[in-house]
């Protein structure tokens, strides 16, 4: 009886702490990371046969990758949007690069995902590009600095584009890996993860690369030479099925047509350029998971890793995004940690849409707002084949729409104009089978899936905007486009 009092307060000591593990564990950590403009060009999706990332590719063989992925908007500002808010594009009229959520009243104080991680007790921060612009206020508890850096464009353009836009450039620069952005980023996160930060905690670290200008440095294009550098499948008659509306979604860009990069031999450099970056924020994203693993905090941390969408190299005779196509809708997709299965590959069409409900559910959120569009992944999270109900439906200006099954791809435009693939026969989506008959009831039916009333584009909205009026006129960015006028730099 004696010994068992002198032992009452070690073991009352031992039940608080057990108990306050308990809790902690209760509540997983998130380590949400963000890529800007991937396409499936990483290893364990197979997008390009040379590409190299072992980082990306470790992360999917401790989780589930999602091979079936696609993005809500192929465009920077609507697709963060409706992962941050959880409502699609045609739900908040957010279609453009700009406004912000926070200028439209409606979802200004909308609860977005970091939001309801504090509400549930989480510490909240971030450091990178999370939303398009600027970190709205209120977000984020702790938001990172970066320190200036001296070197971020070389004197001039290493590539002379016809738009000649800053940042629409390739090539080797700058002379090392900590002038980039992203490696500051990743020393941000780095030396939070050191600091054993406070548990519960989300923290989102989102990376610029591989999000034009391509740079990067020497030691990365050479894990490319150009002599032995595949090119994408890249057909010079691949619109001749295509209507003429697939061109006014990416009617006058910065980036240039897949024509300037065969005129001024720039195919393999824009090529090799895209690697390269893609291997260096891969190498980034290494960084940030060995810190995690050296916190001791990995068993208890759950990591998505998305990109917001992905981008052309000559597909489809453009370079660039703002299309339908697989290029740009589809992306990588991840999820890795506690409660999630290992190795594993899911072939089910998934939206970044869904990415909200499934953080919610996986981390028992409350507070999570009833009307977000996504569905949860935990079903397919747990097993790979777990049916799922819907296509992925991405949307590029009101009207445009695609819808992405296991076997097709789906898309019409806002005059009505159509596109359907056989992806289990044509991967690469060559030929257009709109056309037949006996295609009837397939684009019937996943069409259905298409939002019925897209909202109007919300004030303010300008960039990278296509509007087709009641009256049948096409407005590129508030500009009417004549019916008869030619391809910008194609025709």
């Amino acid at each position: 009886m004696l010994l068992f009092l002198l032992k009452l307060p070690y073991l009352l000591t031992l039940f608080v702490l057990s108990a306050s593990l308990a809790k902690a564990s209760s509540k997983p950590n998130v380590l949400f990371l963000a890529i800007d403009d991937l396409n499936d060009w990483i290893g364990c999706l197979g997008g390009h046969p040379q590409v190299k990332t072992p980082n990306l590719d470790m992360l999917a063989a401790r989780g589930t990758l999602f091979t079936n992925a696609h993005c809500q908007a192929p465009v920077c500002n609507p697709s963060r949007t409706s992962v941050m808010l959880g409502l699609r594009p045609s739900t908040t009229g957010i279609y453009s690069l700009q406004p912000s959520f926070k200028k439209v009243p409606k979802y200004a104080n909308q609860v977005t995902i970091p939001k309801a991680f504090k509400l549930n007790g989480y510490a909240t921060s971030t450091m990178g590009k999370i939303y398009h612009s600027a970190l709205p206020k209120g977000e984020f508890e702790k938001a990172g600095t970066r320190p200036p850096l001296p070197n971020r464009f070389p004197d001039g353009k290493l590539v002379n584009t016809p738009k000649n836009h800053k940042l629409v450039d390739w090539g080797v620069w700058p002379p090392k890996d900590s002038d980039q952005l992203d490696y500051k980023t990743a020393d941000w996160a780095v030396h939070e993860l050191s600091q054993k930060p406070k548990d519960p905690f989300f923290m989102a670290v989102g990376f610029f690369r591989p999000h034009v200008p391509l740079y990067a440095s020497q030691k990365w294009f050479d894990l490319y030479p150009e002599e032995t550098l595949v090119l994408p499948p890249i057909r010079r008659d691949d619109r001749e099925d295509t209507p003429r509306f697939s061109w006014y979604l990416h009617w006058e860009l910065p980036e240039p047509r897949l024509k300037f990069l065969d005129e001024n031999k720039q195919v393999k450099n824009k090529v090799r350029s895209y690697l390269a970056s893609v291997s260096f924020v891969d190498s980034q994203v290494g960084r940030v998971l060995d810190a995690l693993e050296e916190s001791g905090l990995q068993n208890n941390t759950i990591i998505v890793c998305w990109s917001d969408h992905g981008y052309h190299l000559g597909e489809k005779e453009i370079t660039g995004k703002n299309t339908l196509w697989d290029p740009t809708a589809r992306v990588p997709l991840i999820f890795a940690g506690p409660g999630i299965s290992k190795g594993s590959r899911c072939r089910r069409p998934a939206e970044l849409l869904d990415i909200y409900p499934t953080l919610a559910e996986l981390c028992g959120l409350k507070s999570v707002p009833k009307e977000i569009e996504g569905l949860s992944l935990v079903p397919q999270l747990k097993d790979a084949q777990a049916p799922r109900s819907r296509p992925a439906i991405t949307t590029h200006g009101p009207g445009n729409d695609s819808a992405r099954s296991e076997t097709h791809r789906y898309i019409r435009y806002a005059d009505g104009s159509e596109e359907l693939y056989d992806v289990r026969k044509d991967p690469h989506e060559f030929k257009n089978l709109a056309s037949d008959p006996k295609t009837k009831k397939l684009r019937k039916k996943l069409a259905s899936y298409f939002p019925k009333n897209p909202a109007k584009p919300v004030d303010g909205s300008n960039a990278r905007l296509i509007e087709r009026k009641m009256d049948g006129s096409v407005y590129w960015e508030n500009s009417l486009i004549d019916k008869d006028t030619k391809i910008p730099e194609y025709e």
